[in-house]
């Protein structure tokens, strides 16, 4: 029988994991095949370009971002998303305050305290 703490997850009860330069992270449900993390930034806040072995999708909450996957560019805005495949340079300026959801597969054992 699965457990309630192993499929509900409370966003207010989430610790916030702060990453400097103005963004902050919270984890929320994973297993070893998937995860889903929000994250808040601040407006001047980089997400520096860099690339990983996991595909990843992402949903603009809320504000504007300035996007970068390989080499195109796109300014986004709530309610849009991205899609970046397995080991493509990617990354965000937010150009105003502004929130996303990312979900990647498999999960980023990385991101995870040790």
């Amino acid at each position: 029988m699965i457990q309630e703490i192993d499929v509900f997850v409370k966003g207010s009860t989430m610790a916030w994991e702060d990453l400097g330069g103005g963004i902050r992270r919270k984890l929320l449900g994973y297993d070893p095949h998937l995860m889903m993390t929000y994250i808040e930034f601040r407006k001047g806040a980089v997400g520096y370009t860099h690339k990983h072995h996991h595909t990843q999708v992402s949903y603009i909450e809320k504000g504007l971002f300035e996007v970068q996957i390989g080499e195109k560019k796109q300014i986004l805005r709530a309610g849009d998303c991205y899609f970046v495949p397995s080991n493509v340079e990617h990354g965000v300026v937010a150009l105003e305050d502004a929130t996303l959801i990312d979900v990647f597969t498999p999960m980023r054992e990385d991101f995870l305290k040790k």
